[in-house]
């Protein structure tokens, strides 16, 4: 038996898929669509109904959408063994928002910061420091 390609796959780009009209082989009969489907830019004879039953709202964009990055944290931030030889250190003041635990730690840091790992926090607390997180 020959293999062949399957037909959808060779349509692929095509605006009709073989069919003919747009509207054809949607699945809802010779209505257009179901519910509310084409009621876009080209039904212009849908309008005034759409207006009347729901309002000036329904149609257009509302509002805007914030990007991806904008919606995560993000975090910046810097182990105990890259941290400046002072007592008391901002962490904002440099640019990072949190401490992570990795190295010695030499004095007795008072630091401020927004996020601090646990690990971080048992070895400053343990020499005999402190951390406070703001928000």
């Amino acid at each position: 038996m020959k293999h062949r390609r399957k037909k959808k796959i060779r349509m692929r780009g095509s605006h009709t898929h073989g069919w003919g009209s747009k509207k054809r082989h949607r699945g809802a009969g010779s209505r257009g669509g179901r519910g509310m489907a084409g009621s876009g830019k080209r039904a212009a004879q849908k309008k005034p109904t759409i207006i009347k039953l729901y309002g000036n709202e329904y149609l257009g964009k509302l509002g805007f959408i914030l990007p991806e990055k904008a919606k995560k944290r993000i975090i910046k931030a810097i182990n105990i063994q890259d941290l400046p030889n002072k007592e008391e250190i901002n962490l904002m003041d440099f640019g990072y928002n949190k401490l992570l635990g990795k190295g010695k730690v030499i004095k007795k840091y008072k630091i401020t910061t927004k996020y601090c790992s646990k690990k971080a926090k048992e070895k400053v607390e343990k020499a005999g420091g402190q951390i406070i997180i703001k928000k």
